[in-house]
């Protein structure tokens, strides 16, 4: 565990001069990516009960989609204790591993690239997803004001308990379980789900970890689990297949921190000891305004020697223009991808995107999920 008295400075000088475009390859650690767009993380509530299995149809979603750069897969929990919403993945059991199997088969098989998020949702659960009913698990009590959905219908999230410091090392071990889980799934990576208000989120940010113990108070001391939490995964899986994502200054899930500035400059300084093969940073609010709070990507961006995957809000026109700025060195898009199997080819061409439909996000079967028209689809009819 990198300490506050590591001398950190800053790794990349100057942004790239030559422009960069969205279509050319990209070397991410040992995998060379056709392009640079990612797939981000979308979570589609279509996994199998009970338990929680990745469905067929999975198979078919993510290789309709392989011509992505990088796939990133919507975010599974490491362990039932993990689980905030109804029907979506684990990477836990012998059953999960084998569904997830045959999508990274798919995807390899399209020549594809596919990393998984992991995931533990922290205080953002129901006592109707955790083990006989057990309140969900926090840095501290405090119920977050939101909303999850399980039994079919949306409620409130559960009253949550603080960790105590003992299971704190159950939790890194979980991570590190689920890592080795994913090797054998076949995926060529992981990222750790470090934003969004979820578990170690909420640790790093004073707003939800209110702790008096090595894991609150300081920024070194809320920073410590997302650092601990990533240092085994490395040691798990090596850096060159390791990413994280963050989110500075979102407000999802009730999440909020006095400070992020010097916050995130500390995570991503140490995240760059750890030589991760990427960052990815949601900037601004989750699926909202980009500008809801000052913050200075830049200054994460030149701190860290990684590749910088940028999110939030992006269209072709902003992606062009902050990759040409060597602003960034990957892209995600969300929705876009959900609606256009074939994004890539889609933006190459100039054609028109598929318009989504968000009533089928969440929940159901093949519709709004595998039966998006591809381009070569339309023109065959």
């Amino acid at each position: 565990m990198p300490n506050s008295s590591l001398s950190v400075t800053p790794h990349r000088k100057a942004f790239m001069s030559m422009p960069t475009n969205l279509f050319e390859p990209f070397k991410l650690g040992p995998i060379t990516l056709p392009n640079r767009l990612v797939m981000a993380p979308l979570t589609r509530n279509r996994a199998l009960p009970p338990g929680m299995v990745p469905s067929p149809l999975a198979v078919d979603y993510y290789g309709q989609r392989a011509s992505a750069g990088l796939l990133v897969t919507e975010a599974s929990q490491i362990s039932q204790q993990g689980q905030g919403y109804q029907d979506t993945p684990g990477i836990f059991s012998r059953e999960q591993v084998a569904a997830w199997r045959r999508v990274t088969d798919r995807v390899h098989e399209r020549g594809g690239h596919i990393f998984i998020q992991l995931w533990h949702v922290g205080r953002i659960s129901h006592t109707a997803l955790q083990a006989n009913g057990a309140a969900p698990v926090a840095p501290s009590a405090l119920r977050a004001k939101g909303k999850t959905f399980v039994n079919g219908t949306f409620a409130d999230v559960s009253e949550p308990r603080a960790l105590e410091l003992s299971e704190i090392p159950g939790i890194i071990d979980d991570f590190k379980r689920a890592t080795a889980n994913a090797r054998e799934a076949g995926f060529d990576g992981v990222e750790v789900h470090g934003a969004n208000g979820y578990l170690l989120d909420q640790f790093a940010k004073d707003g939800a970890n209110k702790r008096t113990d090595a894991y609150g108070g300081s920024i070194e001391n809320r920073a410590k689990l997302m650092l601990e939490v990533t240092k085994a995964v490395v040691g798990e899986i090596g850096a060159e297949r390791t990413g994280i994502r963050i989110s500075p200054v979102t407000p999802a899930n009730d999440i909020s921190d006095s400070n992020p500035q010097p916050l995130f400059d500390y995570i991503v300084d140490h995240l760059n000891v750890l030589k991760l093969v990427y960052i990815h940073v949601i900037e601004g609010a989750t699926g909202g305004p980009r500008d809801i709070a000052p913050f200075d990507y830049a200054s994460l961006r030149k701190r860290f020697s990684g590749a910088y995957v940028a999110n939030n809000g992006y269209d072709f026109e902003l992606a062009t223009k902050v990759l040409a700025a060597g602003a960034a060195d990957l892209i995600a898009f969300g929705k876009p991808f959900i609606s256009n199997p074939d994004l890539v080819e889609r933006l190459k061409r100039g054609a028109p995107l598929n318009a989504w439909d968000k009533n089928t996000f969440y929940g159901g079967g093949a519709k709004g999920y595998t039966d998006y028209p591809t381009l070569q689809a339309e023109a065959a009819q």
